[in-house]
């Protein structure tokens, strides 16, 4: 059976769009950059960006000396992200002023870091109002976290607070990340926790990935519910306490 005369201007018009497709491509990459590039590998690495091997390795990898492969088994790891965000201090700046929302970020450093040391963080980063937590296994970080709540509340309500003390939110991740960068951990996962833990969650709720979820559901101390919303970028969970 032969085809019809719609069905052979069809794949021509197919060929034709495909065909330009791949010349509109050829001339977007022959396009020259006309501008200084930054290749000095210890330049680059002046910035704290990435370390000088790491960038070196990047380099390779665009050239094609190594492969992607090759590249995450040098510096893919499995790991638990905690990402804690305080509440107000950019309304707490404004209102109070630069030095009365410092000590509020002060007075919460001096109350999570020595949670996440008693859980077991492997690292520990603080920067501005966030501070980010690896751990070995998530059940750490979600336990953390839940006990971060505790004492932050506790604090807040003894003698040493301040008049407008701050709450915190967390963030939950775990997989494999890159062990390059200030934290150590770059990837999807690390890139989820700080969304939940930044921009999500609200004071004192620990929201956590999927694969958190998963990793974790077995669980029978802690509470579970799947957050569903249209706007969502992808699934996760709020976890509490049971009452």
């Amino acid at each position: 059976m032969y085809p019809s005369d719609a069905a052979v201007g069809l794949r021509r018009i197919h060929r034709h769009t495909l065909r330009t497709r791949h010349k509109d491509l050829i001339k977007v990459n022959t396009v020259k950059y006309p501008h200084r590039l930054l290749e000095d590998v210890d330049t680059l690495a002046s910035f704290k960006g990435w370390s000088k091997e790491v960038y070196e390795d990047f380099f390779r990898l665009q050239r094609r000396e190594i492969d992607e492969s090759a590249f995450r088994e040098k510096y893919s790891r499995e790991r638990a992200i905690l990402s804690i965000d305080m509440t107000g201090f950019t309304i707490s700046t404004v209102k109070l002023g630069e030095l009365q929302s410092l000590t509020r970020i002060l007075d919460a450093q001096r109350v999570v870091i020595p949670v996440m040391q008693d859980y077991g963080a492997e690292l520990v980063r603080c920067f501005a109002d966030d501070i980010v937590a690896l751990f070995l296994e998530p059940d750490s970080a979600i336990d953390a976290a839940l006990e971060i709540h505790r004492r932050v509340q506790l604090f807040n309500t003894s003698s040493l607070a301040s008049a407008n003390p701050t709450v915190c939110c967390a963030g939950v991740g775990y997989g494999n990340v890159l062990a390059i960068g200030p934290n150590l951990a770059q990837g999807d996962e690390m890139n989820r926790a700080s969304k939940l833990g930044e921009d999500i969650a609200r004071g004192n709720e620990t929201l956590v990935t999927e694969r958190v979820y998963d990793a974790v559901a077995v669980r029978e101390d802690i509470v579970f519910e799947r957050q569903d919303h249209d706007d969502l970028l992808f699934p996760f969970y709020r976890v509490s306490e049971p009452d």
